[in-house]
């Protein structure tokens, strides 16, 4: 994402520290950041016998496996676009390779896999790597879930003692007769090497914190090494062969035909797999904010030039086809990897055990490393992801795609998933359900779903069911009609209407009518129109939100000698007064629904000027949402009315009028609507999905600027948008009790922080002098003052708009106390502790009140850029 011009160049003061966008600060040298060295040892350790394990399954020399690997790190790890994905044989390539060499022979082989590294270059060229965002993340998880279960099956039987088989049906076949013939040498040694690998993340005290800095694979397999040397067990172990014998790629020989088929057989592979592959690490670096703050977006064209500049220069030195590796990748994501750093030294410390290493890596027991390798098979079956998709009802993707990863290989499980995404999606959009009933001589049409094509038939053999000259009510649950479903509802209400019957269109919600009854106009509405606007108020649908009260002429309070009379708009009779329920039950805060038409929350629906009079409406509506406030006698029949109690309500205050009227608003036109989800709620409980910690100022509105419903937010508001540190909270726990009252007991996925422009609590900050009085209020403040240190910390890079440079120092302060907010929230343990589980995301916000515009914090590398939310990334 790019931003502007940095903001310190608009002080004078700081000038000296500007730098051109995207370019380093002068003063600061690219370093080696210790987690990326730990992270490439770790991924070493996986990729060493992987690699080797690989290239004897394809029937390839096993130096092979070994070029691969480190033409994987340097080559694909230096120009790919992907900065934590691990390149190198892949065994989703196995079974190709294997039927290559057989047919062609090794070297030519090779040859294929140069040529299959040209052709990803050309695509790279044209820049289509982007199709495969189109992917569902189901499929994506899933097929993480089947090479991990792939792997872990494989990896048990040398755990136990055996050699794992080609196939997972096989290893599981196979499976009691390993256990029946346990190595107990080898289990030791893995269970050994699985015992660390659980407890030493989890090593307590001082000492355990200083331990824990040592990479938990590194120790594992060197204590399992040490222990099973000093114990003299024998056991198979590392043995890498000689490189006198290793042979590079020749011409291709063979058929024309066969050999291209070939080539595009590896590039459609290799392509597709690292491709998906980048698309999978994003969603494991987004879930771990500590890296996601470093690490940016995949550049899947990149990436997609990268893999094949690797797979010509593995093809040229004899060394097997390459692609992205989940397993390493994810290695490398959950050992802390922040750059490509770690991915191109991984691939230097294979070049180095390769030739420098032999006699120690020839110590280490395969059991050590197959007991590595399984831990982190397992680990790729989230069950954190296999509850998203249940929640976004998509576990038959996933299941589809995990099974067949597990049981064809990758390219084909991936195949099926998307299959089964399309035919899932097909379902859902062809799942339309059509009744018809008759109550009161009245014949109700029901319609739930989209109306398709494919519903058409079901559509008019329904609708013929009721009897000509009859009155009819249809009703359209659905957010989608094309062109054949809309002619042929207008075709029968044309015809129905012309034989002497009725025809009433109404929308998702009981009683809500939309256009007119009896004409084409209200599938007009359907088909995308805006619905019937109100006769009776001219009211925009956000009106209630700037406290406008609809008047009416002074002449209709006085009709027939009854001020305290006036009727109402039929708000409940248009389809206004409150925000349409989606389809799950939840409000839309900006009062549209999946039919096009607009409602105001607490108001009338309808469009016009706000300002103009409305004429009296004559159905009879809520007397105290129009009366005139200027007219205390009025107010006060009608709050008398309105709350239903004996006694009349003090009503001679304008805050008590406009409660009032609020309340009656809410409880004519929006309990109505709302009580079926607020009973749903009341039965089950709140299950939020986020916190959301925002400032107590009154234009904030959070349902509108989120359109959240009931249930869908855990609000946290004070002076300020402050989250104290723990431990300085001086006695007002309130702010840390809702953190861990919303993670550890309601299981929120996000945190938000959301500050806003022309905050009061940064102007006092700004202008607050040492040594006045602590009131209250600057006791508060305080909590703030490390956002003040961290704006004016010259070697810290300002946080900034994209698009253009805070206004002033108070905008600056505003989005600088977001960043350091998080920073407070990342201290607090539960918080931390559900973000080293990956169960927990952080997002930083800013709203500029007079502008209406939402900006969402991006934080990579140094860069902390607020960038504006526009109409178009809603659909995303």
């Amino acid at each position: 994402m790019s931003a502007c011009v940095p903001t310190r160049a608009d002080d004078p003061r700081r000038e000296e520290h500007s730098h051109e966008p995207h370019s380093p600060p002068p003063a600061r040298r690219p370093r080696l950041a210790g987690a990326d060295v730990s992270a490439s040892i770790a991924v070493f350790l996986i990729a060493l016998p992987l690699s080797l394990g690989i290239a004897l399954a394809t029937g390839a020399p096993l130096q092979a496996g070994l070029v691969a690997a480190a033409v994987g790190g340097l080559v694909a790890g230096r120009l790919g676009g992907a900065p934590l994905q691990v390149s190198g044989p892949a065994a989703g390539l196995t079974v190709v390779t294997a039927e290559l060499i057989h047919q062609y022979g090794w070297r030519t082989t090779c040859a294929i896999t140069v040529l299959a590294g040209l052709a990803q270059l050309g695509l790279g060229l044209l820049r289509v790597a982007r199709t495969a965002l189109a992917v569902s993340p189901a499929i994506v998880h899933g097929m993480l879930a089947g090479i991990g279960v792939t792997i872990a099956v494989a990896q048990l039987h040398i755990v136990l003692g055996g050699i794992p088989h080609s196939s997972v049906l096989d290893n599981l076949r196979e499976l009691p007769a390993q256990l029946a013939r346990v190595h107990p040498a080898a289990l030791a040694v893995s269970v050994l090497t699985l015992a660390l690998l659980v407890l030493w993340p989890r090593l307590p005290g001082r000492a355990g914190k200083l331990l824990r800095k040592v990479p938990t694979p590194l120790v594992a397999v060197a204590v399992a090494t040490t222990t099973a040397s000093l114990m003299g067990l024998s056991l198979p172990k590392v043995d890498l062969p000689s490189w006198s014998s290793h042979a590079l790629a020749a011409l291709p020989d063979g058929p024309v035909l066969g050999l291209v088929a070939a080539v595009l057989t590896i590039t459609l592979v290799c392509s597709v797999q690292s491709l998906l592959g980048a698309v999978a690490v994003d969603k494991l670096v987004a879930g771990r904010p500590e890296q996601s703050a470093q690490v940016g977006r995949s550049d899947l064209d990149r990436e997609l030039l990268g893999q094949g500049a690797a797979n010509v220069v593995s093809g040229a030195l004899g060394g097997l086809p390459i692609a992205g590796v989940a397993v390493r990748s994810s290695a490398n994501v959950h050992a802390g990897a922040v750059s490509r750093n770690s991915t191109m030294l991984h691939g230097v410390l294979v070049v180095v055990a390769a030739l420098l290493m032999v006699p120690i890596l020839e110590l280490i027991p395969l059991a050590s490393l197959a007991a590595l390798v399984m831990a982190v098979g397992i680990q790729m079956v989230s069950l954190h992801h296999i509850r998203t998709v249940t929640r976004h009802r998509e576990v038959l993707v996933y299941a589809v795609t995990t099974l067949a990863v597990v049981f064809f290989g990758v390219l084909e499980g991936v195949t099926l998933g998307i299959a089964m995404a399309v035919g899932v999606a097909l379902h859902r959009l062809t799942r339309t359900r059509i009744t018809h009933d008759e109550t009161e001589g009245v014949h109700h049409v029901h319609v739930r779903g989209q109306l398709t094509f494919l519903a058409v038939p079901r559509l008019s053999r329904t609708l013929h069911l009721v009897p000509q000259g009859a009155d009819a009510v249809v009703e359209l649950d659905g957010s989608f009609m094309d062109h054949a479903a809309y002619e042929s509802l207008q075709d029968w209400q044309n015809t129905h209407t012309v034989h002497g019957g009725t025809v009433e269109l109404v929308g998702r919600r009981s009683g809500v009518r939309i256009g007119e009854p009896t004409g084409p106009a209200g599938l007009q509405a359907l088909a995308g129109v805006a619905a019937e606007e109100s006769a009776d108020c001219r009211c925009h649908p956000w009106t209630p939100w700037r406290n406008h009260q609809c008047e009416i002429p002074e002449a209709a309070l006085l009709r027939d000698g009854q001020p305290g009379d006036a009727q109402g708009t039929g708000a409940d009779d248009a389809g206004g007064g409150a925000a349409p329920s989606d389809a799950d039950g939840a409000l839309r805060a900006d009062g549209t629904d999946s039919t096009g038409g607009r409602g105001g929350i607490g108001g009338h629906g309808g469009t016009g000027e706000p300002d103009k009079v409305s004429e009296p409406s004559p159905t009879g509506g809520d007397a105290g949402s129009l009366a005139r406030p200027d007219d205390p006698q009025d107010n006060t029949a009608d709050a008398h009315e309105d709350t239903g109690t004996g006694a009349a309500t003090d009503t001679s205050r304008p805050s008590a009028r406009q409660l009032a009227r609020g309340i009656s608003a809410f409880q004519r036109n929006t309990a109505p609507l709302v009580r079926g989800e607020l009973a749903r709620l009341a039965r089950e409980g709140q299950q939020p999905s986020q916190l959301f910690l925002t400032c107590a100022d009154s234009r904030l509105v959070t349902s509108m600027i989120t359109s959240s419903g009931p249930g869908d937010l855990f609000v946290v508001r004070n002076v300020g948008n402050l989250v104290p540190l723990p431990g300085h909270e001086s006695g007002d726990d309130s702010v840390a009790a809702a953190i861990e009252y919303a993670v550890d007991v309601l299981e929120v996925r996000s945190i938000t922080v959301c500050g806003h422009s022309g905050c009061g609590a940064m102007q006092a900050l700004l202008a607050s002098e040492p040594g006045a009085a602590q009131t209250p209020l600057r006791r508060w403040l305080r909590h703030g003052e490390p956002s003040l240190e961290r704006m004016s910390d010259e070697d810290r890079p300002w946080a900034r708009l994209a698009g253009r440079a805070p206004a002033d120092a108070v905008e600056q302060l505003c989005l600088t106390n977001v960043v350091q907010q998080l920073e407070h929230l990342r201290a607090h343990e539960s918080v931390a502790r559900a973000l080293r589980a990956g169960e927990l995301e952080l997002h930083g916000m800013y709203f500029h009140v007079g502008e209406a515009q939402a900006y969402l914090l991006t934080e990579g590398h140094e860069d902390r850029v607020f960038d504006h939310v526009g109409v178009a990334d809603l659909s995303a």
